[in-house]
Protein backbone atom coordinates (compact mmCIF):
# COMPACT_ATOMS: atom_id res chain seq x y z
CA UNK A 1 0.00 0.00 0.00
CA UNK A 2 2.80 2.40 0.89
CA UNK A 3 4.52 1.79 -2.44
CA UNK A 4 1.30 2.58 -4.31
CA UNK A 5 0.82 5.71 -2.23
CA UNK A 6 4.34 6.94 -2.98
CA UNK A 7 4.04 6.22 -6.69
CA UNK A 8 0.61 7.85 -7.02
CA UNK A 9 1.52 10.88 -4.94
CA UNK A 10 4.68 11.42 -6.99
CA UNK A 11 2.63 11.28 -10.19
CA UNK A 12 0.06 13.68 -8.76
CA UNK A 13 2.82 16.13 -7.87
CA UNK A 14 3.91 16.01 -11.51
CA UNK A 15 0.38 16.56 -12.81
CA UNK A 16 -1.18 18.97 -10.33
CA UNK A 17 0.62 22.21 -9.39
CA UNK A 18 -1.82 22.66 -6.51
CA UNK A 19 -0.61 19.53 -4.69
CA UNK A 20 2.03 19.73 -1.95
CA UNK A 21 3.60 17.02 0.18
CA UNK A 22 4.67 17.57 3.79
CA UNK A 23 6.91 15.01 5.52
CA UNK A 24 8.61 14.61 8.89
CA UNK A 25 11.56 12.49 7.71
CA UNK A 26 9.43 9.34 7.31
CA UNK A 27 9.59 8.28 3.61
CA UNK A 28 11.72 11.31 2.76
CA UNK A 29 14.80 9.21 2.09
CA UNK A 30 15.58 5.66 1.07
CA UNK A 31 14.63 6.54 -2.50
CA UNK A 32 10.97 6.95 -1.60
CA UNK A 33 10.18 10.62 -2.24
CA UNK A 34 13.70 11.69 -3.16
CA UNK A 35 12.95 12.17 -6.85
CA UNK A 36 9.71 14.00 -6.12
CA UNK A 37 11.60 16.36 -3.80
CA UNK A 38 14.21 16.99 -6.47
CA UNK A 39 11.56 17.64 -9.11
CA UNK A 40 9.33 19.83 -6.92
CA UNK A 41 11.48 21.42 -4.21
CA UNK A 42 8.89 24.13 -3.61
CA UNK A 43 6.06 21.64 -3.00
CA UNK A 44 7.80 18.75 -1.20
CA UNK A 45 8.63 19.94 2.29
CA UNK A 46 10.46 17.85 4.89
CA UNK A 47 10.30 19.53 8.30
CA UNK A 48 12.42 16.92 10.04
CA UNK A 49 11.25 15.02 13.11
CA UNK A 50 8.67 17.66 14.00
CA UNK A 51 5.26 16.11 13.45
CA UNK A 52 3.29 18.95 15.05
CA UNK A 53 5.03 21.41 12.75
CA UNK A 54 4.32 19.12 9.79
CA UNK A 55 0.55 19.40 10.36
CA UNK A 56 0.79 23.12 11.10
CA UNK A 57 2.63 23.70 7.82
CA UNK A 58 -0.04 21.69 6.03
CA UNK A 59 -2.71 23.93 7.53
CA UNK A 60 -0.91 27.01 6.26
CA UNK A 61 -0.48 25.52 2.79
CA UNK A 62 -4.18 24.66 2.65
CA UNK A 63 -5.18 28.18 3.68
CA UNK A 64 -2.92 29.56 0.95
CA UNK A 65 -4.75 27.54 -1.72
CA UNK A 66 -2.60 24.44 -2.01
CA UNK A 67 -3.76 20.86 -1.42
CA UNK A 68 -1.38 19.29 1.14
CA UNK A 69 -0.73 15.60 1.57
CA UNK A 70 0.73 14.88 5.00
CA UNK A 71 2.48 11.57 5.62
CA UNK A 72 3.98 9.70 8.56
CA UNK A 73 3.36 6.76 10.88
CA UNK A 74 -0.16 6.84 12.29
CA UNK A 75 0.79 7.55 15.94
CA UNK A 76 2.98 10.48 14.89
CA UNK A 77 0.53 11.87 12.34
CA UNK A 78 -2.73 11.64 14.32
CA UNK A 79 -1.92 11.13 18.01
CA UNK A 80 1.26 13.17 18.49
CA UNK A 81 0.02 16.01 16.30
CA UNK A 82 -3.64 15.87 17.32
CA UNK A 83 -3.72 19.41 18.71
CA UNK A 84 -2.58 20.69 15.31
CA UNK A 85 -5.06 18.43 13.50
CA UNK A 86 -7.78 19.87 15.73
CA UNK A 87 -6.73 23.53 15.47
CA UNK A 88 -4.72 24.09 12.29
CA UNK A 89 -6.93 21.89 10.13
CA UNK A 90 -10.28 21.31 11.83
CA UNK A 91 -10.90 24.67 13.52
CA UNK A 92 -9.54 26.62 10.53
CA UNK A 93 -11.64 24.63 8.08
CA UNK A 94 -8.44 23.76 6.20
CA UNK A 95 -8.66 20.57 4.17
CA UNK A 96 -5.70 18.21 3.94
CA UNK A 97 -5.01 14.58 3.14
CA UNK A 98 -3.45 12.71 6.03
CA UNK A 99 -1.88 9.45 4.83
CA UNK A 100 -0.53 7.17 7.53
CA UNK A 101 1.41 3.95 7.62
CA UNK A 102 1.78 1.50 10.47
CA UNK A 103 -1.95 1.04 11.14
CA UNK A 104 -2.61 -0.27 14.67
CA UNK A 105 0.52 -2.41 15.14
CA UNK A 106 1.93 -3.31 11.72
CA UNK A 107 5.50 -2.67 12.81
CA UNK A 108 5.10 -4.41 16.16
CA UNK A 109 8.88 -4.62 16.49
CA UNK A 110 8.89 -0.83 16.93
CA UNK A 111 7.09 -1.14 20.25
CA UNK A 112 4.22 0.80 21.74
CA UNK A 113 5.41 4.14 20.36
CA UNK A 114 4.49 2.85 16.90
CA UNK A 115 1.03 1.54 17.83
CA UNK A 116 -2.04 3.58 16.88
CA UNK A 117 -5.36 1.79 17.30
CA UNK A 118 -7.01 5.05 18.46
CA UNK A 119 -6.48 7.13 15.31
CA UNK A 120 -9.94 6.80 13.74
CA UNK A 121 -11.64 7.34 17.10
CA UNK A 122 -9.66 10.56 17.56
CA UNK A 123 -10.61 11.86 14.12
CA UNK A 124 -14.25 11.09 14.94
CA UNK A 125 -14.05 13.89 17.51
CA UNK A 126 -13.52 16.45 14.72
CA UNK A 127 -16.45 16.91 12.31
CA UNK A 128 -16.15 16.31 8.60
CA UNK A 129 -13.37 13.79 8.11
CA UNK A 130 -13.59 11.19 5.37
CA UNK A 131 -11.70 8.04 6.35
CA UNK A 132 -10.45 5.31 4.01
CA UNK A 133 -9.10 1.99 5.31
CA UNK A 134 -7.97 0.04 2.24
CA UNK A 135 -7.50 -3.69 2.57
CA UNK A 136 -5.46 -4.20 -0.60
CA UNK A 137 -2.87 -2.14 -2.51
CA UNK A 138 -5.27 -1.86 -5.45
CA UNK A 139 -7.66 0.06 -3.19
CA UNK A 140 -5.24 2.94 -2.54
CA UNK A 141 -5.02 4.90 -5.79
CA UNK A 142 -8.70 5.72 -6.36
CA UNK A 143 -9.45 7.37 -2.99
CA UNK A 144 -6.09 9.16 -3.04
CA UNK A 145 -6.71 10.65 -6.48
CA UNK A 146 -10.28 11.60 -5.59
CA UNK A 147 -9.06 13.25 -2.39
CA UNK A 148 -6.34 15.15 -4.25
CA UNK A 149 -8.96 16.62 -6.57
CA UNK A 150 -11.08 17.85 -3.66
CA UNK A 151 -10.69 20.20 -0.73
CA UNK A 152 -12.03 18.25 2.23
CA UNK A 153 -10.30 16.63 5.19
CA UNK A 154 -9.42 13.04 4.29
CA UNK A 155 -7.55 10.30 6.11
CA UNK A 156 -5.97 7.39 4.25
CA UNK A 157 -4.99 4.62 6.68
CA UNK A 158 -2.40 2.41 4.99
CA UNK A 159 -1.35 -0.98 6.29
CA UNK A 160 1.20 -3.71 5.71
CA UNK A 161 -1.65 -6.19 6.20
CA UNK A 162 -3.62 -7.04 3.09
CA UNK A 163 -6.45 -9.20 1.84
CA UNK A 164 -5.90 -11.64 -1.01
CA UNK A 165 -8.20 -9.64 -3.32
CA UNK A 166 -9.46 -6.08 -3.69
CA UNK A 167 -13.17 -5.53 -3.06
CA UNK A 168 -13.58 -1.78 -2.56
CA UNK A 169 -16.54 -0.16 -4.30
CA UNK A 170 -16.08 2.96 -6.40
CA UNK A 171 -18.63 4.95 -4.39
CA UNK A 172 -17.46 4.01 -0.90
CA UNK A 173 -20.48 1.85 -0.14
CA UNK A 174 -20.32 -1.57 1.44
CA UNK A 175 -19.45 -4.44 -0.88
CA UNK A 176 -21.79 -7.35 -0.14
CA UNK A 177 -19.76 -10.50 -0.74
CA UNK A 178 -22.27 -13.16 0.31
CA UNK A 179 -25.68 -13.40 1.94
CA UNK A 180 -26.96 -15.36 4.91
CA UNK A 181 -29.75 -15.20 7.47
CA UNK A 182 -28.23 -15.44 10.97
CA UNK A 183 -26.30 -12.16 11.05
CA UNK A 184 -24.60 -9.50 8.97
CA UNK A 185 -20.83 -9.44 9.46
CA UNK A 186 -19.02 -6.30 8.29
CA UNK A 187 -15.23 -6.51 7.92
CA UNK A 188 -13.20 -3.32 7.60
CA UNK A 189 -10.09 -3.08 5.45
CA UNK A 190 -7.44 -5.74 6.12
CA UNK A 191 -9.73 -7.63 8.52
CA UNK A 192 -11.64 -9.21 5.64
CA UNK A 193 -9.63 -12.38 5.00
CA UNK A 194 -9.53 -13.36 8.68
CA UNK A 195 -13.26 -12.69 8.89
CA UNK A 196 -14.07 -14.75 5.80
CA UNK A 197 -12.08 -17.66 7.19
CA UNK A 198 -13.81 -17.33 10.55
CA UNK A 199 -17.38 -17.47 9.17
CA UNK A 200 -16.77 -19.70 6.15
CA UNK A 201 -19.40 -22.27 7.12
CA UNK A 202 -21.83 -19.98 8.96
CA UNK A 203 -25.12 -18.76 7.51
CA UNK A 204 -24.24 -15.07 7.62
CA UNK A 205 -24.08 -12.13 5.25
CA UNK A 206 -20.56 -10.76 4.80
CA UNK A 207 -20.01 -7.15 3.74
CA UNK A 208 -16.75 -5.28 3.27
CA UNK A 209 -15.95 -1.64 4.04
CA UNK A 210 -12.88 0.25 2.88
CA UNK A 211 -14.43 3.69 3.40
CA UNK A 212 -15.64 4.01 7.00
CA UNK A 213 -16.37 7.72 7.28
CA UNK A 214 -18.99 8.22 6.20
CA UNK A 215 -20.07 4.71 7.16
CA UNK A 216 -22.53 3.12 4.75
CA UNK A 217 -25.30 2.40 7.23
CA UNK A 218 -27.86 2.67 4.42
CA UNK A 219 -26.68 -0.60 2.86
CA UNK A 220 -26.37 -2.11 6.34
CA UNK A 221 -30.00 -1.20 6.96
CA UNK A 222 -31.11 -2.50 3.56
CA UNK A 223 -29.53 -5.89 4.27
CA UNK A 224 -32.33 -6.30 6.79
CA UNK A 225 -30.56 -8.23 9.52
CA UNK A 226 -30.73 -6.81 13.03
CA UNK A 227 -27.90 -9.01 14.35
CA UNK A 228 -24.67 -7.28 13.33
CA UNK A 229 -21.00 -8.08 13.84
CA UNK A 230 -18.43 -5.41 13.05
CA UNK A 231 -14.75 -6.34 12.73
CA UNK A 232 -12.44 -3.30 12.66
CA UNK A 233 -8.61 -3.18 12.55
CA UNK A 234 -8.46 -0.42 15.18
CA UNK A 235 -9.98 0.22 18.60
CA UNK A 236 -12.95 -2.04 19.29
CA UNK A 237 -16.21 -0.10 19.25
CA UNK A 238 -14.89 2.81 17.19
CA UNK A 239 -17.92 2.79 14.88
CA UNK A 240 -20.55 1.78 17.44
CA UNK A 241 -21.92 5.30 17.74
CA UNK A 242 -22.59 5.57 14.01
CA UNK A 243 -24.36 2.24 13.68
CA UNK A 244 -26.39 2.70 16.85
CA UNK A 245 -27.35 6.23 15.83
CA UNK A 246 -28.48 5.29 12.33
CA UNK A 247 -30.31 2.13 13.46
CA UNK A 248 -31.81 3.71 16.57
CA UNK A 249 -35.33 3.40 15.17
CA UNK A 250 -35.28 -0.40 15.22
CA UNK A 251 -34.12 -3.08 17.65
CA UNK A 252 -30.69 -4.48 16.80
CA UNK A 253 -27.82 -6.36 18.40
CA UNK A 254 -24.25 -5.26 17.72
CA UNK A 255 -20.99 -7.06 18.46
CA UNK A 256 -17.92 -4.90 17.87
CA UNK A 257 -14.58 -6.61 17.48
CA UNK A 258 -11.29 -4.77 17.23
CA UNK A 259 -8.15 -3.91 19.16
CA UNK A 260 -8.80 -4.25 22.89
CA UNK A 261 -8.77 -1.16 25.10
CA UNK A 262 -6.41 -2.76 27.58
CA UNK A 263 -2.65 -2.18 27.33
CA UNK A 264 -1.32 -5.70 26.93
CA UNK A 265 2.35 -4.92 27.64
CA UNK A 266 3.15 -7.73 25.21
CA UNK A 267 5.22 -7.48 22.07
CA UNK A 268 5.55 -9.83 19.14
CA UNK A 269 4.64 -9.86 15.48
CA UNK A 270 1.53 -8.26 14.00
CA UNK A 271 0.04 -11.76 13.74
CA UNK A 272 0.71 -12.24 17.47
CA UNK A 273 -1.21 -9.06 18.20
CA UNK A 274 -4.10 -10.20 16.03
CA UNK A 275 -4.20 -13.37 18.13
CA UNK A 276 -4.00 -11.56 21.47
CA UNK A 277 -6.80 -9.19 20.47
CA UNK A 278 -8.99 -11.99 19.11
CA UNK A 279 -8.66 -10.73 15.55
CA UNK A 280 -7.20 -13.84 13.97
CA UNK A 281 -9.68 -16.19 12.33
CA UNK A 282 -9.94 -18.40 15.44
CA UNK A 283 -10.63 -15.46 17.71
CA UNK A 284 -13.23 -13.94 15.41
CA UNK A 285 -14.89 -17.34 15.06
CA UNK A 286 -15.11 -17.81 18.82
CA UNK A 287 -16.59 -14.35 19.35
CA UNK A 288 -19.16 -14.75 16.58
CA UNK A 289 -20.25 -18.19 17.77
CA UNK A 290 -20.69 -16.92 21.34
CA UNK A 291 -22.68 -13.90 20.09
CA UNK A 292 -24.96 -16.14 18.04
CA UNK A 293 -25.44 -18.49 20.98
CA UNK A 294 -23.60 -21.42 19.47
Amino acid sequence: MRDVFISETSALLDDDPRLALVLADISAGEGRFQQAAADHPDRVINVGIREQLMVGVAGGLALSGLRPVVHSYAPFLVERAFEQVKLDLGHQGAGAILASVGASYDWAEGGYTHFSPRDVALLDSIPGWTVHVPGHPAEVAAPLRAAAAGDHAEYLRLSLRRNAEAHATSDGRLAVLRRGSDATVVAVGPMLDNTLAAVADLDVTVAYASTVRPFDTRTLRDLGNDTIVLVEPYLAGTSDWLINRDLSDRPHRLLSLGVARTDLHRFGTADDHDHWHGLDSEGIRASVEKFLGR
